[in-house]
């Protein structure tokens, strides 16, 4: 995001002043959701964030650093996108309900709702229904406002009502319902994808897009724009079930291979949560991020490695469901703030 240069910085004491009360409200959040863990018998834990590989989904980018040893040999890292593949380490080792509130770091990512630093909350249950996780983030939300003195999560002139039930929708459903796209007709039996069936479609409807775009990328074009402004609306929206293309991390779902276990959770039209099923099978998880490796060759001219220890630990991990929210998303809706750097207390310079 591009700041006006007349803008009184962040730091200014009159500038200050406004923002505290909103700072303060991030932290009666932030504790709430700490008792809460405790009251759940969480652990929290904190990974560290600089990693072997930063994640291996196509169109998440991260920043790259260099590791200087005590011999001078110097080694690429990166800054983690997501603590996922240390948490589930934690998982193999025999943890079953973990917690992490610390900061990510994504590049080509700033805006009213982005960050490229920012606060994540991540946590896991081992044994448990990735459905359970609904539940989680419907509680959460309720929390996050009483915490900050209100009743609803607020965007502008759009509300949400944390403490009715939220609605459920699958992606399918969601994408016939608003853009008028049958997402099926454009799958097989076993979840490969045509970009050809669903430009098609975008045509008829009447959304623009551009040659040579991916079917993931058309997927994402017809989100942003048709549908994720509906969701969220007087209530929680969980938008569930997504093609197993879109879903590098999450199990399929059983008997349906097209579809995964994955969902994200919205208020207002903001996307606040995104959680799964998660995928156990090394050998499958292996297969798909080269698949999207291949991916983001092909759109950005980069990839990052696969981390191989991840992979081992990966044997070892037992079945469980996680997710990750955005922290300073939350905060933002549930103080009415109108840009996410207003909740953070040292934006990014």
């Amino acid at each position: 995001m591009t700041r006006n240069a007349s803008e009184t910085p962040w730091w200014h004491p009159s500038r200050h002043a406004d923002r505290r009360p909103v700072l303060l409200a991030r932290g009666r959040i932030a504790s709430a959701l700490r008792r809460w863990f405790e009251a759940e018998d969480f652990l929290e834990v904190d990974p560290s964030a600089l990693q072997v590989s930063p994640g291996n989904e196509a169109h998440l980018h991260a920043f790259r650093t260099t590791l200087i040893g005590e011999d001078g040999a110097a080694r690429e890292m990166y800054l983690h996108t997501s603590p996922e593949f240390a948490m589930k380490r934690l998982l193999a080792a025999g943890e079953t309900r973990i917690f992490s509130l610390g900061h990510v770091w994504r590049n080509r990512e700033r805006g009213q709702r982005h960050s490229p630093e920012f606060t994540m909350l991540e946590w896991y249950r081992v044994g448990a229904d990735y459905t359970r996780l609904m539940e989680d983030i419907a509680a959460w939300a309720q929390l996050a406002v009483q915490a900050a003195g209100t009743s609803m999560l607020r965007k502008g002139d759009l509300s949400c009502d944390p403490a009715l039930p939220f609605e459920r929708l699958s992606v399918l459903d969601a994408f016939a319902r608003y853009a008028g796209i049958d997402l099926a007709a454009t799958m097989d039996a076993r979840g490969a994808t045509s970009a050809a069936a669903l430009a098609a479609q975008m045509d008829h409807q009447g959304i623009s897009h551009m040659a040579g775009e991916s079917w993931s990328d058309l997927f994402s074009r017809i989100l942003s724009e048709r549908v994720e402004q509906h969701l969220g609306q007087g209530r929680l929206t969980v938008l569930d079930l997504y093609p197993a293309a879109e879903a590098a991390l999450a199990r399929r779902v059983p008997g349906d291979p097209r579809l995964a276990e994955r969902f994200e959770v919205y208020a207002c039209g903001v996307e606040l949560a995104n959680g799964f099923g998660e995928l156990t099978d090394a050998d499958e998880q292996r297969l798909r991020f080269q698949e999207e490796m291949a991916i983001k060759r092909a759109t950005y001219g980069e990839d990052y490695p696969i981390d191989e220890d991840f992979l081992a630990a990966l044997r070892l991990m037992p079945d469980a469901a996680g997710c990750a929210l955005g922290f300073d998303r939350l905060v933002m809706l549930a103080t009415a703030a109108p840009r996410v750097e207003d909740v953070i207390w040292v934006p990014v310079g």
